[in-house]
């Protein structure tokens, strides 16, 4: 009888530490038919040119991810979690899993969340949540597009620099975060902070010329207020982007963004503005001239509740500025309209359709394919996605 009283009790107790404790599989599958066509002008012989592609596509509504969360409830308020997100091709299956959408491990509270790994950054989280087709598909916000390419965008070549390889606009390795807690009247916010984790060097040791002491470096916030049909954020960050220090040169990316949502019930409106800079700062010998250029750019969007679906449409604009540039600033605008039908609260289906008109060198597009050398870029580039999402 002991023994069974024993055994009641550490099956009680195993119970309540599983209670106390969750571990969710989740996930997107998002695969679909895409269509990509661009139509370009060579500058030099006006002779044009068309490209076009038909492929089978994922991530056309939704990106599809394949992930891992969990929380422990540590008592007297206190939680610790996990998140640990991978993306996927399903259309291909090729990609390892790699969690580099989120790698995160979190200690919460009455004072909020204390945050560490790779996550997303500030501005970024602007870009998806103010934009009615997201950052997926031939619909991808104008404004992510463009500032994904400045953050790719280098210096005339340099002994030593090397091209960065990941997106730094959208994500950070090695952040710390704070986010405020859920309790404060509609008002959110976050900082963060990402480590270069790199080896500096104090006087008299400096290292040959090619060395990297900044790049990955990053520090961002995100304050916004949500209440009742409003919501309204402004974020700021600042990434290096490359980096020299012995031959005094590198490059950060500074970006600010403000958007609102409005939802008036028949339909919630959506609107950001966008800022960026790529700062190129010299104290040393670089071959070449560094270009410094700003981006400017906004949107508006709307979302349409019919029936089982929504309707879904945006129209955006960017415009570059290119220091001590003597041509016309290039320019970029494009028009997004999508429909997604519910099949249920998991399911959907989706058709999106998207158009980028450039001017003066602008060289954005819906998606694939390129022009392979010689002077062409993309005057327009136009593509639809047709698909199915189904999240888990």
């Amino acid at each position: 009888m002991r023994n069974f009283a024993i055994g009641l009790a550490a099956v009680g107790l195993v119970n309540a530490a599983c209670a106390q404790s969750s571990i969710t599989l989740f996930g997107v599958v998002d695969a679909g038919i895409s269509s990509y066509t661009s139509k370009s002008v060579d500058a030099r012989t006006q002779r044009g040119q068309r490209a076009s592609q038909l492929a089978m596509s994922s991530s056309g509504l939704a990106s599809s991810r394949l992930g891992f969360r969990g929380v422990e409830d540590l008592g007297g308020g206190l939680a610790a979690s996990f998140w640990l997100e991978a993306p996927m091709s399903n259309d291909t299956g090729a990609d390892a899993l790699s969690f580099g959408r989120r790698s995160t491990v979190s200690l919460s509270g009455g004072f909020g969340e204390i945050r560490l790994g790779r996550d997303v950054n500030a501005t970024f989280v602007n870009d998806f949540v103010f934009d009615p087709l997201g950052v997926n598909g031939v619909g991808t916000s104008l404004l992510y597009r463009a500032g994904t390419v400045m953050s790719k965008m280098g210096v005339p070549p340099t002994p030593g620099l090397s091209p960065i390889l990941a997106n730094a606009y959208a994500r950070s390795n090695n952040m710390v975060a704070y986010l405020l807690p859920a309790s404060l009247g509609g008002f959110y916010g976050q900082v963060q902070y990402a480590f270069d984790e790199k080896i500096h060097y104090g006087a008299g040791g400096l290292p040959a010329a090619g060395t990297d002491v900044r790049s990955g470096r990053y520090v961002g916030g995100r304050f916004g207020y949500a209440q009742g049909p409003l919501d309204v954020a402004l974020a700021a960050s600042r990434s290096t982007l490359l980096d020299d220090r012995a031959a005094g040169l590198t490059l950060r990316q500074d970006t600010v963004n403000l958007a609102a949502a409005y939802d008036l019930g028949p339909a919630k409106l959506f609107a950001e503005v966008t800022r960026m800079a790529n700062r190129t700062i010299v104290t040393g010998p670089v071959v070449g001239a560094p270009r410094e250029v700003d981006l400017t750019g906004f949107l508006f969007g709307v979302n349409v509740p019919v029936g089982p679906g929504t309707i879904r449409a945006s129209y955006a604009q960017v415009r570059y500025d290119y220091d001590g540039a003597t041509t016309p600033d290039p320019k970029a605008n494009q028009l997004a309209l999508s429909y997604v039908h519910n099949l249920s609260k998991r399911t959907a289906l989706y058709a999106s359709a998207a158009r980028i008109q450039n001017k003066n060198g602008a060289a954005l597009s819906v998606g694939s394919p390129s022009f392979p050398g010689g002077g062409f870029t993309p005057k327009s580039s136009t593509g639809y996605d047709l698909g199915l999402r189904h999240a888990f």
